[in-house]
This record gives C-alpha cells, structure tokens and sequence, in this order.
C-alpha cells in the first residue's frame, strides 16, 4: 500500500513539473515574440541579413531634443520682439539676446564679446563689430580698457551684425569691407611636434590665412539684397515664430568653405596651399563622401517643418570645425606694427605726444 501511494506522488510530481516547463517554454516564446516585434530602446539588434548588431534609436529622446528645440528658437524670437515693441531697451538686450544664442550653440573654447573692434598687424581697424566670436586660448587681447576691446583678426571665427531691422545695403557693405580688408599675418613662431612653425613655407598648408565668418541677425526688412554680403543671415520673424537661416549660396560645398575659410592671404602662391585634399566627392571602394553641402545638415520635424535652431547648429559648428585652431598669433609682426607709429615718416605726430 506504501509503495502504491509513493509511486503515486512521484507520477504526480513530474506531471506538475512537466506542466510548468510547458508554461515557462510558452512564456519564453511570448517574450521572444514581443521583444522581436517591439525592441527595447538603445538595445542593440541582430541584422538578420549581416548577422551584425545594430543600435536601435531611441525615438522618443530624440523627439524631446527637437521639441526642445523649437521651444528654445520660440522663446528667443518672443523676447526679441518684445525688446523691440519697448524701443528704449531694445539696444544692449537685444544684442544680449542674439549673444546667449551662440553661448548655447558655440564651444567652450571660443569666447563671445558684445561691441568690439578688430585690428590686424597693418594697423587696420574695423568698423565696431556687436558680437565677436573668437579664440583667446592662444591669442591676446591687444589693448582691453572696461568695455573697450580691440582684437586682432588672427583670434576671430565669426563677426556678428545685430539689427532690429536689416540696414541699408551701403550700411552693410561698408562694415563688411571693413572686415574683409584685415589680413592675418604669418609671421609667427612656434613650437609643434617635431619641428618649429614660422612664416616659411615649404609644403603645401591647410591654413594660409583665416577670414572670419559674417553673420547677420536682425528682426524684420528684407534679407535678399544682403545674401552675398553674410555667409549667414537669420532673421526672426515674429508671426511664425521662427528664425529664418539663409546660407550664402556662393559656397556649395565643405571643400568651398574650407578654402574660402583658410585661404585668404592674397600673397601665398597656389602650390603653398592645401585646396582640400582629404576631400571625397562621392562614395569610393575604400573611401565614403565626406564634401557634403550645409543643406545635407538641415533638421526637419513634424509636417516638415525646419528645426532651424539645431540645423544652424550643425553647421556652423561644422564650418568652426573646418577653421579648427586660429592662426598662430604674429607677437612679432604685432610689435613691429606698434613700433612703426612712432617710427614713420607715414605716421602723424600729436601734440603732447613726448610728455
């Protein structure tokens, strides 16, 4: 009898077993199912034809990041036209206002000043300039009293124009011509790895002469006539609200950009200069395209609408990174051009300069 109902429980216990490794094969295949149908964020996914991992996006971040976006572009085209409404306050707020656009937007390493002058070793002077993006890791300032700057050209990426409304064309040109007619000097020494950097030249250089880039932001007139001018022109209009980016259209590709950038010493004889080699027009067996337009660097969302914020962003970000480091800064041509104010028969004596 003992022994019966011992067999008995034994028959029992593996029909028991047997029944929940059913139930756990069936709830290992349901999880399988979801998971293939329905991959969890960020995990990494087998591609069925490479049989190579894949990442999967997360989408809802990366809509939270746009979102955030156009809240940010929103918020700034709100304040800017509330400035404006309120005339007597709009001057310096408004300028501060397009200067914490690029705070957010720019890298550490370069500095933003509101209401500057920028020199080179000629002794040439620009108009005043309302932001100047620039680098002063490597790169002095020359003469700085409170509010007063001078900066020489060699340290400057960028140069801002500030508007409610965009000036006239002669306005804007003769402030532009103001800063095309600086030259950054190679007349600088300085230790690299392996050798010294100087003025002389004996193979062909990535970076001949810096220009900064012209950027113009204002608030409303039309923005056609001063495309050429600007390599960037935003304005924001208050009845979308969006700020509006257009692109000088004389540069069509990185590789345009990257000579228009760092080619712009007249005097440097073409074969001392790297015209873009390293860039690739279209897809090779070894080699991907790397010579994009800043259109390819436009973000779009919803009912394609452009995140014009995050697209000017990238490019911009993109062009900084085609200038990289400034010029090496020329202590000596800097000291000879001081020198020559007391020292040439060009430079006009003042009264009570020797007292």
């Amino acid at each position: 009898m003992q022994l019966a109902f011992f067999i008995f429980l034994h028959i029992e216990l593996i029909i028991i077993i047997t029944c929940c490794a059913k139930v756990l094969v069936i709830f290992a295949v349901a999880i399988y199912d979801i998971y293939k149908n329905f991959p969890l964020k960020g995990v990494m996914q087998v591609n069925a034809k490479t049989n190579r991992t894949e990442p999967t996006p997360d989408f809802d971040t990366m809509r939270d990041i746009i979102s955030n976006y156009i809240q940010t572009e929103e918020s700034i085209v709100s304040q800017l036209h509330f400035r404006h409404k309120h005339g007597s306050i709009i001057g310096g707020f408004r300028e501060e206002i397009w200067k914490q656009l690029f705070e957010q937007i720019v890298p550490k390493k370069f500095i933003i000043e509101q209401s500057v002058f920028i020199i080179d070793a000629q002794g040439q002077v620009s108009n005043e300039v309302d932001l100047a993006i620039f680098d002063e890791i490597y790169t002095p300032y020359i003469f700085r009293n409170g509010r007063l700057k001078f900066i020489p050209i060699e340290a400057v990426a960028a140069v801002v124009e500030c508007k409610s409304t965009s000036r006239g064309i002669d306005d804007l040109k003769k402030w532009c011509d103001s800063i095309a007619k600086l030259q950054t000097s190679r007349d600088a020494v300085a230790r690299m790895h392996g050798y010294i950097a100087t003025s002389n030249l004996e193979q062909p250089s990535t970076q001949t002469g810096t220009r900064p880039m012209r950027i113009s932001c204002h608030l409303a007139g039309d923005s056609e006539n001063i495309d050429a001018l600007f390599d960037f022109v935003l304005q924001a209009k208050e009845n979308k609200p969006q700020i509006v980016i257009k692109v000088n259209s004389k540069n069509k590709t990185l590789k345009d950009w990257f000579n228009g950038l760092n080619h712009n010493a007249p005097d440097v004889e073409e074969r001392y200069k790297n015209v873009g080699k390293g860039f690739q027009d279209e897809d090779g067996e070894k080699t991907k395209k790397n010579n994009y337009s800043l259109d390819d660097y436009r973000v779009f969302a919803a009912e394609g609408r452009e995140v014009s914020l995050l697209s000017f962003n990238l490019q911009f970000n993109q062009l900084l990174m085609l200038i990289n480091n400034p010029m090496l800064f020329p202590h000596k041509a800097y000291a000879a051009m001081f020198n020559r104010v007391y020292n040439s028969e060009d430079s006009p004596a003042l009264e009570g300069d020797n007292k």
